[in-house]
C-alpha cells in the first residue's frame, strides 16, 4: 500500500493559512531578507573554510597521531556544518531566492558523498510529507538495527538499543556514501514512494559526486600517506559526521513528546490537516542556544523548518515566537526542549521505551495512563 493512497492531507485549514500569512509578511521585508542572506553567506564561507583548512592540514601538516585525530574530528564537524548550513537549505530551495544558486549549492551533498537527487526524494518528499508515520517516513525506518515506532516488529536485542544506538549512529554516513544510495536506486522506491533512476544532469551529478568524494577522501590521501592511516582518518571523520547529523535529526522526531503514527492509524483517521500533523510530530530543542542554532543551520527549530522548509533557516529564530502564538490561538500544542541535554535524555527514553519487551512496554503504558 503506497502512502499516497492510504494517507490524506488537506491544505492546512485556517491554522496554516494564518501561519503562512504572518510568515510571508515577516520574511518578505527587504531588510530582513538582506540580513538573512548576508548571514547565510557568511556562515557558508566559515564552514567551507573550516572544512578545507582541516583537510589541508591533514594532508600536508599533521605529523603525529594526535594531530591527525584532532583534525579528523574537526573535518567531520566541518562537513556536518556544511550539510546543515548549505546542503540542507539548498536542497529545499531555501538557500537563496535565486534558483540557479540553489541548484549549484545542492551539489555540496554529492561532494560529501551523498546524493542530492536521492536526498530530495527521501527527505523533501518522503520525510516532510509523511513525518513520523511508520511505514511511510524513511527516517524512522531503521530496521533491523533500531525500533523507532510502536507498530514495528520487536526483537530481543532492541532492549539494549538505548545503549548501542549512539555508536551505531556513527556508521550511517559511510553506509549512504558507499552503499545506501545505490540500494535505494536499485529498489526504485523509498517506503512506497517511487524513486526513478536519475537521468541527464542528475545522473551526471550522481556519478561525478561519488567520484569527487572518493577522490578527495581516499585517492588523493593515499598518494601522500599510508593506506591504513587514510582508512583510520576516513573512519574517524565519517563517524563524527554521521553521529552529528543522525543525532540532530533524531532529536526532533524520535523523542517522547513527538507523536508517532502507523499507516493504519492515519488511514482510519481520514483526512488530516498537514500543518497540524507537522507540529504534532516535531519537537524543537535548545531554542535559546545561539551557538547551537548557528552551527546546526537552525535545525534545532525543526517545527519552523517543517512548516516553512523553503524559507532560509536564518529566519527561524524570529519565526518561532510567531508560530508559538498561532499554535496557542488554534489549540495546537507546540513542544520544545529547553536544552540540548533535555532533548538527548528524551531520545534516550524513547529508545528504551521502544526497545522494552512487550509486557514491560504495556505495563509502562498502563502506569502512564493511570498516573495521568
Amino acid at each position: 500500500m503506497s502512502p499516497s493512497s492510504a494517507i490524506g492531507f488537506t491544505g492546512g485549514g485556517s491554522f496554516y493559512r494564518e501561519l503562512k500569512a504572518l510568515a510571508r509578511e515577516h520574511t518578505s521585508d527587504p531588510r530582513r531578507m538582506r540580513r538573512a542572506q548576508r548571514q547565510i553567506h557568511i556562515k557558508s564561507a566559515v564552514v567551507v573554510s573550516w572544512g578545507a583548512g582541516s583537510w589541508a592540514l591533514l594532508m600536508f601538516v599533521a605529523s603525529g597521531w594526535w594531530q591527525a585525530g584532532l583534525l579528523a574530528i574537526s573535518l567531520g564537524l566541518a562537513l556536518a556544518g556544511i550539510a546543515f548550513n548549505l546542503t540542507h537549505d539548498a536542497n529545499h530551495g531555501a538557500y537563496s531566492h535565486r534558483g540557479w544558486m540553489n541548484r549549484t549549492v545542492r551539489w555540496s551533498l554529492d561532494f560529501l558523498g551523498g546524493s542530492s537527487y536521492v536526498w530530495r526524494v527521501k527527505h523533501n518528499v518522503v520525510h516532510h510529507t509523511y513525518t513520523n508515520i511508520s511505514g511511510a517516513d524513511a527516517d524512522i525506518e531503521q530496521l533491523p538495527f533500531l525500533r523507532l515506532a510502536p507498530d514495528q516488529p520487536q526483537r530481543w536485542f532492541y532492549r539494549f538499543q538505548h545503549v548501542y544506538a549512539w555508536p551505531l549512529y556513527g556508521f550511517f554516513a559511510a553506509n549512504w556514501q558507499l552503499f545506501g544510495d545505490f540500494v535505494a536506486l536499485r529498489k526504485g522506491e523509498i517506503e512506497g514512494t517511487p524513486l526513478p533512476w536519475p537521468r541527464g544532469r542528475e545522473l551526471f551529478g550522481f556519478c561525478a559526486g561519488k567520484v569527487a568524494f572518493l577522490s578527495w577522501s581516499v585517492a588523493v590521501p593515499v598518494l601522500l600517506h599510508p593506506v591504513w592511516h587514510v582508512a583510520l582518518v576516513f573512519l574517524v571523520g565519517s563517524f563524527v559526521l554521521a553521529f552529528t547529523l543522525a543525532v540532530t535529526f533524531q532529536l526532533a522526531h524520535s523523542v517522547d513528546e513527538a507523536a508517532v503514527l502507523s499507516m493504519d492509524e492515519m488511514s482510519d483517521a481520514g483526512t488530516k490537516e498537514w500543518a497540524r500533523h507537522q507540529v504534532e510530530t516535531t519537537v524543537d530543542f535548545a531554542p535559546n542556544n545561539k551557538v547551537l542554532a548557528w552551527y546546526m543551520g537552525g535545525l534545532n527549530y525543526q517545527i519552523e523548518h517543517h512548516l516553512f522548509s523553503r524559507v532560509c533557516h536564518t529566519h527561524y529564530p524570529e519565526l518561532a515566537p510567531i508560530v508559538q502564538e498561532v499554535c496557542s490561538r488554534h489549540g495546537v500544542e507546540y513542544k520544545a526542549h529547553r536544552t540540548l541535554w533535555a532533548a538527548l535524555v528524551s531520545h534516550g527514553r524513547w529508545l528504551r521505551r521502544m526497545g522494552a519487551p512487550p509486557s514491560r512496554a504495556g505495563s509502562a503504558a498502563v502506569a502512564s495512563t493511570d498516573g495521568a
